[in-house]
């Protein structure tokens, strides 16, 4: 057992020297979702309701594997409380509606009853369903759930045609992520292996949808709330998750493609920010510190803490609006004005800059204040009150539902790129409520801007020091071994000083 116990703790010396340092990804953004909050008053400021894009002709894909129609329309829901689809899951099917999620890649499900979701599923009743007995568990920045793994065969009325055998986690535990009002009992998480639990071995729903459908590894995604959040228990429908490729119905213009730097998360690279005319001027990689990434499953535009302050102070100088309280920009209260009035037309623009697939140029998307400062509630038939849609956050920067409303978003990872196209459905009063523009040049800014150089620094200096260690570690190691031999006598006998050192080492 001693000898074991020695040689195990080399091999481990060994192999951190041989491998080194090797970075992990144990977090999963931030969900936001629907919460108490306090009322502050602004100054008193026509509320034009958000219409969807109808009466388009529809394309499907030419390849005859799917039908684009089918989809069309085929998510419900809102930033507030999520968007989600309609699944069939086991045999016979049990009918659950499952949140899409683009910043996880676990296809989760309730399997045990809970005091805020309606149904769940009951693998008794399910003929197909395999356990494998291993227990998973996700934790998100707020929220968390535990359960099981196993296997079973899902439909979806309004997605591809076919019967598809996918990896499910069964939840049979929670906190804080399954909250009042919602009207999904699952969660389906459609990022890359790299972040499935408990590891990348298990398949994520939309590779198996790939591979046993044969349609391309694309999909796209268009959300319709465009920040209304609506009091209403029946969630009108709220947009479409198209699998295989782009509608063309859904977008208007061209599609501005950014490349995705890691295949985890959806990352991408942020080159600079602009509250209005004003560019922020901060150095690129703070953009991107940690990482950059775009995520259906968080409801707000969340910044790193230096570029959320930078923001809010850039949108206090060109608002009209000077006197808010500190609460509004944190999210602890609300701002209302009398009903009937609106406060968008004193607020600046958003306009986040991606750089461009080719990586000399970028591209601007850009959010008008109906995106982000959100109708939310209604006081007493009086006051229409509001919140701010974009928050701090120290897990990076995520582009989540209040950006992505106002975008129809491409994710061709056939092609390692994310697409940007005005959304058919973010407008008012016949007013797009979000631009695109560009190419822009991208040489005012680094030629990296991922935020690794920012962290690299600190990694250097831990790499060299744990090879220093491990280079001492070795030299002693090496005497050790070497100064037995060099202490034996004529006779050969080993004097006590060896000995000694020979017991240590046991």
């Amino acid at each position: 057992m001693g000898n074991y116990a020695y040689s195990s703790f080399w091999v481990y010396v060994y192999s951190v020297c041989l491998f080194g340092i090797t970075r992990s990804h144990l977090s999963i953004p931030l969900k936001i979702y629907p919460g108490k909050y306090n009322v502050s008053k602004a100054v008193s400021l026509p509320v034009t309701r958000l219409i969807d894009g109808k009466g388009l002709s529809l394309a499907s894909d030419p390849s005859g594997q799917v039908n684009f129609l089918d989809m069309v329309g085929n998510l419900q829901g809102d930033s507030g409380r999520g968007y989600y689809m309609e699944m069939f899951i086991g045999t016979p099917g049990q009918q659950l509606n499952i949140l899409v999620d683009t910043g996880s890649s676990n296809f989760a499900v309730a399997a045990a009853s809970h005091p805020f979701i309606t149904r769940y599923f009951n693998t008794a009743l399910s003929s197909s369903y395999k356990s494998d007995g291993q227990a998973v568990a996700v934790r998100y920045t707020q929220g968390n759930w535990m359960g099981e793994l196993g296997a079973d065969l899902i439909s979806i009325p309004n997605g591809p045609n076919g019967t598809i055998s996918v990896n499910i986690a069964t939840i049979l535990s929670s906190e804080g992520f399954f909250l009042p009002g919602i009207n999904w009992q699952g969660i389906l998480g459609l990022a890359y292996p790299m972040l499935a639990r408990p590891d990348s071995s298990v398949e994520p729903f939309f590779d198996s949808v790939v591979k046993q459908l044969g349609i391309p590894d694309v999909f796209s995604l268009q959300m319709c709330g465009t920040g209304m959040l609506t009091n209403n228990i029946a969630d009108p429908p709220g947009g479409s998750l198209i699998m295989g490729g782009a509608e063309p119905a859904l977008y208007r213009g061209s599609i501005w493609y950014t490349p995705i730097v890691e295949q985890w998360y959806y990352q991408v690279e942020v080159l600079k920010l602009e509250v209005g005319d004003q560019n922020l001027d901060l150095d690129c990689r703070e953009y991107n510190m940690d990482k950059a990434i775009v995520d259906s499953g968080t409801t707000l535009l969340r910044l790193p803490v230096n570029v959320f302050t930078a923001v809010v102070d850039a949108i206090t100088r060109s608002s009209m609006i000077q006197e808010f309280s500190s609460g509004f920009w944190d999210g602890t209260k609300l701002a209302c004005w009398m009903k009937g009035d609106t406060p968008w037309r004193f607020f600046p623009k958003l306009s986040i800059y991606l750089r461009d697939t080719n990586t000399s140029e970028s591209f601007r998307i850009t959010i008008l204040p109906q995106l982000y400062i959100q109708p939310i509630a209604d006081v007493d038939g009086t006051l229409d009150c509001y919140r701010f849609g974009v928050s701090s956050s120290a897990n990076g920067l995520v582009i989540g539902a209040t950006v992505m409303e106002g975008f129809y978003v491409l994710f061709d990872r056939a092609q390692r790129r994310l697409g940007f196209a005005l959304s058919s459905c973010a407008v008012s009063g016949g007013v797009a409520l979000s631009e695109i523009s560009g190419p822009f040049s991208a040489s005012d800014v680094a030629s990296d801007c991922s935020g690794r150089a920012l962290q690299d620094p600190l990694l250097w200096v831990i790499s060299y020091a744990l090879m220093a260690v491990c280079a001492i570690i070795l030299i002693i190691l090496l005497l050790l071994l070497v100064l037995p031999c060099r202490r034996r006598g004529h006779s050969g006998e080993i004097t006590d000083q060896s000995s000694l050192v020979r017991h240590r080492i046991k």
